[in-house]
């Protein structure tokens, strides 16, 4: 058991929002009890996840989507009401990680897709930045795969089907990367020199680009390439810090 001051701060340590400016608040958004003994982890703080939280007698939830986002409504009405309440009346609190558990160099859920998909000598896709800082990542294949290999690799690794848009050479070695909603990297991906560039979803126009610029490209569904951030935490929090944690994948398509 960890008091939740003691907790945000190791999470804090862990995933250093402060390097982030983000599109939401990183940390805790919704207060709750002051003890801390059962976490859950997820990838959106829809309410499925949140009633599973209250089924499992959670006083945390831990969450890569969570809610205050830029531009969004600040009134708490509708579904926001029912989700926030929901967590008061159970004494849940609710901590966010958006960006820090994209990026971070082991447990975020782009360094979970290297290892996933078995790349090596992972570099930061934005060359600016440190590795830790950079919120999409290069790696390559110890020895170049063919693209049918390379597409089963995806769909085994993520369990479904994914847009592959074949637009570059037969064999592939060198893949950047960027989980979610990410297609705007491919930019990046093609000065980089990458032979693939694979994230959650795609846009109309970056069909045109990997096209016109002869790289590969894969969308492999936003849900599907950032579940494995919370569940390294969930992870990372039970052996590390002692508390019981469970990440529970409340299914989404997108």
């Amino acid at each position: 058991m960890l008091n939740r001051h003691v907790f945000e701060k190791e999470l804090a340590a862990i995933l250093k929002p402060n390097k982030f400016k983000d599109y939401a608040p990183n940390g805790l958004q919704v207060q709750g009890v002051d003890e801390i003994a059962k976490v859950v982890t997820g990838v959106t703080a829809c309410q499925a996840l949140i009633d599973e939280a209250v089924r499992l007698n959670a006083d945390a939830l831990l969450v890569h989507h969570g809610y205050f986002w830029k531009g969004e409504s600040q009134v708490l009405t509708g579904i926001k009401y029912q989700r926030i309440s929901t967590l008061i009346k159970n004494g849940i609190n609710l901590f966010a990680y958006h960006l820090p558990l994209d990026a971070h160099p082991a447990l975020g859920n782009n360094a979970q897709l290297v290892k996933l998909f078995g790349l090596n000598r992972p570099r930061a896709l934005q060359s600016s930045l440190p590795l830790e800082e950079s919120i999409g990542v290069i790696a390559e294949f110890d020895e170049a795969v063919c693209v049918e290999k390379m597409k089963e690799i995806v769909e085994q690794a993520l369990g479904r089907e994914v847009l592959f848009e074949v637009a570059g050479k037969e064999m592939i070695r060198t893949v950047a990367l960027c989980s979610g909603g990410a297609q705007g990297y491919i930019e990046q991906a093609i000065e980089s020199g990458a032979d693939l560039y694979l994230t959650g979803e795609v846009s109309e126009q970056t069909i045109h680009l990997a096209r016109e610029c002869g790289i590969h490209f894969i969308a492999a569904g936003h849900h599907a390439t950032e579940r494995y951030g919370a569940k390294a935490m969930a992870e990372y929090i039970q052996t590390n810090l002692g508390v019981d944690a469970t990440f529970v994948d409340i299914d989404n398509p997108a």
